[in-house]
């Protein structure tokens, strides 16, 4: 029996029944299971495919890197170069430069939706069109245009912990019990309270989730002066080696998609965000799919208790000082008042996310001089 199945059946027999005929229903560019992605790397030839960590669980973290690294050594770590007043000094941005766009796949193993964008848009990059077999030429030639660094899977412990393959039309108490996890007497953790464990070790758990990796770390909240994770570390260097102009968490949830503020980055960096999600959302009401009016505020930061994370997004920001935020797609789940969406729309929605961000990349490179 497959193993996604053997999971499912510690959770519910209805889950089971599901599962046993979802992969044949599925349709074939809906791609994000383990060795679906490790088919994928297989069949990368314009891109270079490594290593870039082992999990909590001795998980392989791909990295897949396109375009030329336009590197040039700098004398500081960002911090250091902007007490120096001088951001040059970590990597000079002449604004005319090759943009570093970091896409950083799912840390949290349930949100399966940016590995089916990812699986597709490395299909792009090495043909001009997804899994559809839809062409994307502009995306294709801004994606060209780039250096461009693919983590299809950023938590591919939690992923195996997940046996579902799509939530298009499951409850979302099951994609809370599956994601987040239960208490010892099988109650589900829900957002925000699970994030009150961490850690999630020990007498809290009754089943751990996918959202962690094997070792209970919330890769989205680690220690970022000490990281726990060497998932985390790895992020980290690559985006200070790498000096990413824009870098994309990719998540996902029951509500319309959103681009989430980052808590902690410059005027400059919120303002940026603030504009591309406007853009964003514009797109996705063109393509008639469920869409935000409000874009995120860019506006200071703890000014009202408690005050917001320092998550991930804000730490990758520290390090390079890319504008680095949280991409939220739709998981596709059946309760009201969430919208009921198809594969092809969730698809759509990843993929209308890379083209505008592509677009955007090219048209604002940072700029970054003495």
């Amino acid at each position: 029996m497959d193993r996604r199945i053997l999971l499912l059946s510690s959770f519910a027999p209805a889950l089971l029944n599901r599962a046993k005929g979802q992969q044949a229903k599925l349709p074939l560019f809906w791609r994000n299971g383990l060795d679906e992605v490790e088919n994928t790397l297989t069949q990368v030839i314009k891109g270079r495919v490594r290593k870039l960590a082992l999990s909590a669980g001795r998980r392989p973290v791909h990295l897949i890197a396109y375009g030329k690294n336009d590197y040039v050594p700098g004398t500081a770590n960002y911090g250091s170069a902007c007490a120096a007043g001088d951001p040059a000094a970590y990597r000079a941005k002449s604004g005319g430069q090759r943009p570093v766009v970091f896409l950083l796949g799912p840390v949290h193993g349930q949100e399966i939706e940016g590995i089916v964008g990812l699986t597709n848009l490395i299909t792009v990059a090495e043909t001009g069109r997804d899994l559809r077999g839809r062409p994307w030429p502009e995306l294709r030639a801004n994606f060209d245009a780039c250096r461009v660094l693919i983590v299809p899977v950023g938590n591919p412990d939690g992923r195996s912990r997940c046996p579902v393959m799509s939530w298009v039309g499951a409850a979302l108490d099951t994609h809370e019990r599956i994601g987040m996890g239960t208490t010892p007497e099988g109650k589900n953790y829900v957002y925000p309270k699970v994030k009150r464990f961490h850690p999630m070790r020990g007498l809290v758990v009754g089943r751990l989730g996918a959202y962690f990796n094997d070792a209970g770390i919330n890769l989205m909240h680690d220690e970022w002066f000490d990281p726990m994770a060497e998932e985390t570390r790895a992020f980290l260097r690559l985006a200070r080696d790498e000096a990413p102009d824009f870098m994309v968490s990719l998540h996902s949830h029951a509500s319309p998609p959103a681009i989430l503020q980052t808590a902690y980055a410059t005027q400059a960096v919120k303002e940026t965000i603030t504009m591309f999600a406007g853009r964003l959302y514009s797109r996705y009401r063109a393509a008639g799919l469920p869409n935000r009016k409000a874009v995120p505020e860019a506006k200071p930061d703890g000014e009202a208790y408690p005050p917001p994370s320092f998550n991930l997004a804000s730490a990758i920001h520290h390090v390079c000082g890319a504008v680095a935020f949280v991409h939220e797609c739709m998981v596709g789940v059946a309760d009201k008042p969430y919208a009921k969406l198809t594969h092809e729309q969730i698809l759509d929605i990843e993929m209308l996310l890379y083209d505008e961000l592509f677009r955007f990349a090219r048209e604002r490179p940072l700029q970054r001089t003495a």
